[in-house]
């Protein structure tokens, strides 16, 4: 294993894996008003009086938190990807193969139906290269990416690398499958849209029984 794959992997099931900060119920509230604006309207289109009004706070708060529009959303992706990391940390907790990979697909689509703005937003800006946050987002998704990985290679076999590749492919498509199911197709299950996407990718994937709440 190459010191570049084993940091990837050992950033994502590392006990030391970064705890999401707490901040305070003015911070919360703007980056909860920036995520809604963001998601409706794209980052561009969302300014600093935007996210004042609809976090119903003055201008001056926003810029005490937050000295500029790009340190405001870099602090958005790191907090909301933050958690989505700590939450499929959880939601593995011990398990293994199969099992364990299933409970990641359902998990990560109960987590894109309870926050569809942070699914929008992580579709949209994780290809961008001209963002400011674009380094740190690199770093959050690839310990998104990096517990589906270790879970892979646990069924797979093979590389590290060639884990990467199909955690990446397994991700984006419930990332994507998620929002479609949320947004067009609501009435089908959690659970069928996880198989479907499941069976796509090999049959000893579905394998395990359904964990995830």
């Amino acid at each position: 294993m190459s010191i570049r794959v084993k940091e990837f992997v050992m950033s994502a099931i590392s006990p030391e894996a970064p705890l999401v900060p707490k901040v305070s119920k003015t911070k919360r509230a703007i980056l909860d008003a920036a995520l809604e604006l963001s998601a409706r309207g794209g980052i561009t289109g969302t300014t600093m009086d935007d996210v004042a009004l609809e976090a119903g706070v003055a201008k001056g708060s926003v810029y005490y938190n937050f000295t500029s529009k790009d340190q405001l959303f870099e602090a958005l992706m790191d907090d909301g990807l933050g958690q989505f990391h700590a939450f499929l940390l959880g939601v593995r907790g011990d398990l293994v193969g199969p099992a364990a990979l299933r409970a990641l697909v359902e998990g990560t689509l109960d987590r894109i139906r309870d926050n569809q703005a942070m699914a929008k937003l992580l579709v949209a800006e994780l290809f961008r290269t001209d963002r400011m946050w674009r380094e740190s987002l690199t770093i959050v998704r690839n310990r998104l990416i990096g517990v589906f990985a270790d879970v892979l290679q646990g069924i797979d076999g093979g590389t590290s690398v060639a884990a990467e590749i199909r955690a990446s492919a397994i991700f984006g498509a419930v990332l994507v499958a998620g929002l479609e199911w949320v947004v067009f197709d609501p009435e089908r299950s959690r659970d069928e849209t996880a198989e479907a996407i499941l069976s796509v990718f090999s049959p000893a994937y579905i394998t395990g029984v359904s964990v995830a709440g």
